[in-house]
């Protein structure tokens, strides 16, 4: 069946986050210092003490069914067990995990060859993301800072949806708003389990992208394996 969609996983498929992850910490201390600024009078030891309580807490119950709340809710769970009652809607929460985005977005950088990989595919195929990230207006913004957007006919982002790779859910809902069906489409990222392991479970072609060295890869029988994004044109012709 000819190969009408291509999926793409975000972060460390089509954009790298730079310096092992080193983001967090200052991430977090912007948005200690915009909560600070809006009334939140707490030290950063004891906001990063609650803001980590409350996210593990929050993933220990999500984990077993492959959720994703939005960002908001650790932010606004954090805020309680710190006495302060701020909706996950309201602006104070709304503004913090936004000043998180501001940092995490300055270890960010676009692949050098996105770019001239998303023009050769433009019209040939529909084009769309799905992404592990509980920020999804952060996913909006790194598409439009990198010009990326007009490219692509759905982004689906775990934390808009409540769902997150690898469960089937968020594949299909990619793919229904697409109007292909899986054997249709072939999905390219970076992670065995979630993007390798979840696309095959519906049915997808898989494109591994081996930016390191995960061991399980091979029992996970990728379609294709490549190790840069250049490569990818190639590797679709032989899907």
């Amino acid at each position: 069946m000819p190969t009408k969609a291509i999926l793409f996983d975000m972060f460390d498929t089509l954009m790298l986050i730079e310096h092992d992850h080193a983001f967090y910490e200052p991430s977090l201390k912007r948005m200690h210092k915009f909560l600070v600024e809006s009334g939140v009078k707490v030290s950063f030891s004891e906001f990063k003490g609650a803001y980590l309580k409350a996210r593990d807490a929050l993933y220990a119950e999500a984990d077993a069914k492959l959720e994703e709340p939005h960002f908001n809710v650790r932010i606004s769970n954090a805020l309680r067990h710190l006495g302060f009652n701020f909706d996950v809607n309201s602006d104070v929460v709304a503004g913090a995990t936004n000043a998180f985005c501001e940092g995490f977005m300055e270890y960010v950088r676009i692949d050098e060859h996105t770019t001239g990989v998303l023009q050769k595919l433009y019209g040939k195929y529909k084009l769309g993301i799905v992404s592990n990230f509980a920020i999804p207006e952060c996913v909006t913004k790194l598409l439009a800072l990198h010009g990326l957007s007009k490219f692509f006919d759905v982004v689906i982002v775990s934390g808009a949806v409540n769902k997150r790779k690898p469960s089937p859910e968020i594949f299909l809902k990619a793919l229904e708003q697409l109007g292909v069906n899986a054997a249709e489409a072939v999905f390219v990222g970076d992670t065995v389990d979630a993007d390798v392991k979840g696309a095959k479970s519906v049915g997808m072609k898989t494109i591994f992208i081996e930016r390191r060295v995960q061991k399980e890869a091979a029992q996970a029988c990728p379609d294709q394996t490549i190790k840069r994004l250049s490569e990818l044109t190639t590797a679709l012709e032989r899907c």
